[in-house]
């Protein structure tokens, strides 16, 4: 079957699948940025106990695979009965604490590339720790760190392609689908990869733009 043949006869599954994509990487990067600052700021805790949480954390998340963690959250928690989760709430959960990982590494250095001056000034005008934390260093930690936000929603719509495996209609699942109705292994493949690359490469573009306009403020 012809490429944009075959584009126009299973829009709908392709359409679907993006919607999924999408609505999953928005949720990951979202709930991970929330999740991800709260663990930046216990691994700079001054309790150990809390500051091991916090290391503990973003170490597992990043020193094993995501696919693993997708299972033991949908299959694990489920055969060991604790809770059962959707096929999808399981793929929004996967996501977010595997984001939330490397996230909080990107906070962590954002915060600690502030200037240590600001926040002794912000003390001696009598701030408390949290307010100084709040008012002062979070807003321009989260400015300089933008952009590595935005490449890690990137990263996070690449890898979401995992989710499939346990049922998700992303579109890594809606290219098995089309295969299967189709009997064609390679066009829905090749589909997807070019949606995913449009994806993934007009919001690198638009992160560009953002990225130049905050220097462009910054130098004003």
């Amino acid at each position: 079957m012809d490429l944009f043949e075959m584009i126009y006869d299973y829009r709908n599954f392709f359409l679907t699948g993006v919607q999924y994509t999408l609505l999953l990487a928005i949720i990951g990067v979202i709930c991970g940025f929330v999740l991800g600052i709260a663990v930046a700021l216990l691994r700079m805790n001054r309790f150990v106990v809390l500051r091991f949480i916090g290391t503990a954390w973003v170490e597992f998340l990043r020193g094993t695979p995501m696919l693993v963690q997708l299972f033991l959250i949908h299959y694990g928690l489920a055969s060991a009965g604790i809770v059962e989760f959707s096929a999808i709430e399981s793929g929004a959960i996967t996501l977010t604490i595997n984001s939330s990982a490397y996230l909080a590494e990107i906070f962590r250095a954002g915060i600690q590339g502030v200037d240590r001056g600001q926040s002794e000034a912000a003390r001696s005008l009598g701030m408390r720790q949290g307010m100084t934390m709040i008012h002062i260093i979070l807003p321009q930690a989260l400015k300089s760190v933008l952009p590595a936000i935005g490449n890690e929603f990137i990263t996070i719509i690449k890898e979401s392609s995992i989710i499939s495996f346990i049922g998700v209609t992303d579109l890594m699942f809606q290219a098995r689908t089309v295969s299967t109705i189709s009997y064609d292994g390679m066009t829905p493949l090749i589909i997807v990869a070019l949606m995913y690359f449009v994806l993934t490469f007009t919001l690198s573009k638009l992160l560009g733009i953002v990225e130049r306009r905050l220097n462009a403020s910054d130098r004003g």
